[in-house]
């Protein structure tokens, strides 16, 4: 007679027939607006019903509630009441706020950053490939991620975690108006990896000032073209 089979160690069934637990339901509205949002699915002038939220969701409107009222503090919405929520347009303002932030950030951690430990060379490479990747895919909105991240690479390197901070601040903002610029002018991307392979290449050769007047210029050109045409 077979025996019967052996049962599964009770510390491996019980977790595994455990479904994953799901964020809750304002969370998961955020997340998903704020996407749409910063890779302009949602275009700045869009009007946002809850209804409509709730839907794509697949929540009740109170959670929609929540998630707008936390986007509207974040200043990517203006609600409305018994209208909806307006996806608020880039505006010239924040454009020159953001790169003059930027400036002052990104040059001093160039410099600072010289000389360039292998790490920090290392990770510039790999994202540097990844953005090369993306860009070949026609993946915008993850080129326009790894952009910044390549650049918070190097304000991080610092170890100034204060200065750190202040420049994750400006995330949010940095993504929405590199993936406008990307879809506005798609021959910028070429062009952004030539300067990033130019800032990496002073980085490696120890040339501080080299540095800074590229991510100066890097910078500055985004200015001068998002200027009135982000929208």
């Amino acid at each position: 007679m077979p025996s019967a089979p052996s049962a599964a160690p009770a510390s491996a069934s019980a977790s595994e027939r455990l479904p994953a637990k799901q964020p809750p339901a304002a969370d998961r509205v955020y997340a998903h607006v704020k996407k749409g949002v910063l890779e302009r699915r949602y275009e700045g002038g869009t009007l946002l019903t809850e209804g409509e939220l709730a839907e794509e969701a697949g929540v009740s409107r109170t959670p929609v509630r929540e998630a707008l009222l936390r986007l509207e503090v974040e200043g990517l919405i203006r609600l409305y009441p018994k209208k909806g929520a307006l996806v608020l347009p880039v505006s010239a303002q924040e454009i020159a706020d953001v790169v003059e932030t930027r400036q002052l950030v990104e040059e001093h951690a160039a410099r600072k950053a010289v000389p360039a430990p292998p790490g920090l060379i290392a990770r510039l490479e790999d994202l540097l490939a990844r953005q090369k990747q993306q860009a070949a895919a026609g993946d915008l909105a993850g080129a326009a991620a790894t952009d910044r991240a390549f650049h918070a690479e190097i304000v991080r390197s610092g170890g100034n975690e204060i200065l750190s901070r202040l420049y994750d601040q400006l995330r949010d903002r940095q993504l929405r108006m590199g993936v406008a610029v990307m879809h506005s002018h798609p021959d910028r991307i070429a062009k952004t990896l030539h300067e990033h392979e130019a800032i990496l290449g002073a980085l490696r050769s120890g040339d501080a000032e080299e540095a800074v007047d590229i991510v100066h210029r890097h910078v500055s050109w985004f200015s001068h073209l998002a200027r009135g045409e982000v929208r």
